[in-house]
């Protein structure tokens, strides 16, 4: 049976896993443009609010990721085509966690002088991701072997949680070190 299009919409990041080479980065680099525009949204509330949207909105992308993966899966008949790239939006945005409250508040800062200190900031989020994304140490490369949408996806979020001590370690030791230049 056919996949849904809002399916096929969210399982290849809105088309960017169709772009070559590389279909995983730039998945991920729409998956941290997609992040950086709905931040503001979920800063508004202010206090416990926001940080539950914070918390929600990593927790909502997984579950869509496995839900439009099970499905276009299930059309395709491939087990994990690299088309589908909503995973790497569900890990990315586990590994931007931590820094969600100076992205949140910094945005509107981007391009104005000295804002390349948060693009800096996102980098480490970003890199931290891609590299556990891709080395895939223990229990990663493991984890794949669960059935449909949960195998695809449980990796990549598993990749985030890694990333998120690499990002607490490095992300203020970079904003320290780049406040000085």
């Amino acid at each position: 049976m056919p996949a849904p299009r809002w399916a096929w919409w969210v399982a290849t990041g809105l088309g960017s896993g169709r772009l070559r080479p590389a279909p995983g980065t730039w998945g991920s680099l729409a998956g941290l443009v997609f992040w950086c525009l709905i931040t503001p949204v979920l800063r508004a509330p202010g206090g416990w609010g926001s940080e539950l949207l914070f918390l929600a909105a990593p927790m909502g992308m997984t579950w869509l990721a496995v839900a439009a993966s099970d499905r276009v899966t299930a059309e395709t008949g491939h087990k994990d085509p690299g088309y589908v790239v909503a995973d790497e939006w569900a890990g990315l945005w586990i590994a931007l966690w931590p820094a969600r409250w100076e992205v949140a508040s910094g945005l509107p800062r981007l391009l104005q002088p000295g804002g390349w200190r948060l693009a800096a900031s996102l980098a480490v989020p970003f890199l931290a991701f891609r590299l556990f994304d891709i080395w895939k140490p223990w229990p990663i490369r493991q984890i794949q072997v669960l059935p449909g949408g949960a195998g695809i996806v449980a990796d990549d979020v598993v990749a985030g949680l890694y990333a998120i001590p690499v990002v607490l370690l490095l992300h203020p030791a970079a904003a320290r070190l780049l406040s000085g230049i």
